[in-house]
């Protein structure tokens, strides 16, 4: 028997960066994200004679995946399982791979060895493999914050439609991966700084995500981001996720908001730029940034549901 299951990246507006020390993978920050449509990871499992992982069609072995499977067995009846997770964008490219790779594989072992996990649960043991895919297995808005660090949905997807498009810079995976780009980022000596201050952030945006007070929303978010990748910058070395499109089309989407555009940028650890927008701006948004040279690929999308058995 073949279980199937699928989930969607997410987008954090309130961004995550570090790791509380020593506790399993618990975030050093609380987080806001959307979860995305149209983006999707297809993880199938079936029982075998051994464990073995297929990514896009080819085998590899991976850490985090086999430490994710030891600790599901430690808690649960899980037998050796072959693992074929597929991505229709780019893996590791800054599109937040992990996040829906991780929420799809705990889903899917859920239902395949029929565990009973309610969605706290899964979301739990999706975050101990990576801290993002706690928030993938809900969909619309979504908080994940302490002290039992399991993600929570605040607003359905239905509820404040916002659009995201995004402009695809590179293909190419990123040169350090976000886990290790974490760690060297707590030595900097703007980390505990960055860890005080995002406590209030997320505060305040929980607020403004219940109100949809896109204004104030947009302003907080893009502190965000640009807080963190200035903390990633005075790591050392430092971490430069950016290429000089990523950096124009930052611009672009300023001028935009600047111009009255109800429009905000946010950009992950890799080179690949979100703009969120009200639907109304979503087509003027992507033309702004299809005519940027070196954008590879505009996509338009909205907001996505949870980690589900169900194709979306």
């Amino acid at each position: 028997m073949t279980t199937i299951a699928y989930a969607h990246p997410n987008i954090a507006l309130i961004k995550y960066w570090g790791k509380a020390p020593d506790q399993g993978n618990v975030p050093a920050t609380p987080s806001l994200s959307v979860t995305l449509d149209t983006l999707v990871t297809r993880t199938a499992i079936e029982t075998a004679d051994a464990d073995r992982f297929e990514l896009d069609g080819r085998p590899v072995e991976d850490k985090k995946l086999a430490a994710c499977l030891a600790d599901l067995r430690a808690h649960y009846d899980v037998p050796p399982l072959v693992i074929r997770s597929r991505n229709n964008f780019p893996t590791a490219a800054g599109l937040a791979s992990s996040a829906s790779g991780f929420a799809a594989l705990v889903t899917a072992i859920d239902g395949h060895c029929r565990l009973g996990m309610d969605a706290a649960t899964r979301s739990t043991f999706a975050r101990r493999a990576s801290g993002s895919a706690a928030r993938s297995i809900f969909g619309g808005f979504v908080a994940l914050d302490g002290p039992d660090w399991a993600a929570r949905p605040l607003l359905e997807r239905a509820d404040w439609p916002l659009r995201v498009v995004v402009a695809v810079t590179s293909a190419a995976p990123k040169a350090v991966a976000s886990s290790a780009g974490m760690r060297l980022s707590m030595a900097s000596p703007f980390y505990p700084a960055w860890v005080t201050s995002t406590h209030e952030d997320f505060r305040l945006a929980v607020d403004h995500v219940r109100n949809r007070d896109f204004d104030a929303l947009a302003e907080l978010a893009e502190h965000s981001c640009l807080k963190m990748h200035g903390l990633m910058l005075a790591t050392r070395p430092g971490l430069v996720y950016w290429n000089p499109v990523t950096l124009e089309c930052l611009h672009r989407i300023r001028a935009l908001r600047a111009a009255g555009l109800p429009v905000f940028c946010t950009i992950d650890a890799g080179p690949q730029v979100k703009a969120i927008c009200l639907p109304e701006a979503a087509g003027r948004v992507a033309a702004e940034l299809r005519a940027i040279p070196g954008v590879i690929e505009i996509l338009e999308i909205g907001l996505g549901s949870g980690a589900s058995l169900e194709a979306p």
